[in-house]
């Protein structure tokens, strides 16, 4: 008779900012219970945003565009996005234990997580899990391994607040642009010949002569 692969549940219990952290992380807490014990259990997790699962004001449509386009479209475009893939190697428990998942956020406003994040001022971001992975476990006296079922997953309601605290700590009153070198040297050039004192004022005051 084959071995009986042991049942795994995973859900995701909160989220916090991962201390002590140089770069900006959200840390996130999995449950994770089985009915054997397990030996070990290498565990990969797709994090997507669900967009299609929350509402939305006029402000954060307009916010968005950029992602979905305008709102009459949004029947067509509004589609989940892909966050972030991460592997965590969990060790032998028995019953149930908890386990850290780490997620590096970047403010590159290139990166659509970072734009929908950015565009929501308030409420949750509907957040789905996605996992697959290697458990081993006993069978008898043989070691064995067995790949997580394809449909493993949970869902998590994350607060929107926690992402834009996060950007706050790391960024206060800032956010960062990537621009090619030949804008930034037009840019430099517009600053020095108008003797400007930061890149706040040279962006302000192109943006004052074109009526944005």
């Amino acid at each position: 008779m084959p071995p009986t692969t042991p049942a795994l549940r995973i859900g995701v219990r909160g989220v916090e900012a991962a201390e002590p952290a140089v770069a900006p992380a959200l840390r996130f807490q999995l449950d994770l219970e089985a009915d054997a014990p397990i030996r070990a259990l290498t565990l990969a997790t797709q994090i997507r945003i669900d967009a299609p699962a929350r509402g939305y004001d006029d402000g954060s449509r307009e916010r968005l565009a950029e992602l979905f386009g305008p709102h009459a479209t949004w029947s067509r475009n509004l589609a989940s996005l892909l966050w972030t893939q991460t592997v965590t190697h969990v060790p032998g428990f028995d019953g149930a234990t908890t386990t850290p998942v780490t997620v590096p956020c970047t403010y590159d406003f290139d990166v659509a997580a970072t734009k929908y994040l950015h565009g929501l001022a308030d409420g949750e971001v509907p957040l789905r899990f996605l996992f697959t992975g290697t458990l081993f476990y006993l069978d008898g006296e043989r070691l064995q391994a067995a790949h997580l079922p394809w449909d493993t997953e949970a869902g998590f309601a994350m607060p929107v607040k926690a992402w834009h605290d996060l950007m706050d700590r790391h960024f206060p009153r800032t956010a960062w642009i990537r621009l090619e070198r030949d804008t930034f040297d037009r840019l430099y050039a517009h600053r020095v010949r108008h003797t400007l004192p930061c890149w706040d004022d040279a962006v302000r005051s192109l943006l004052e002569t074109s009526g944005g």
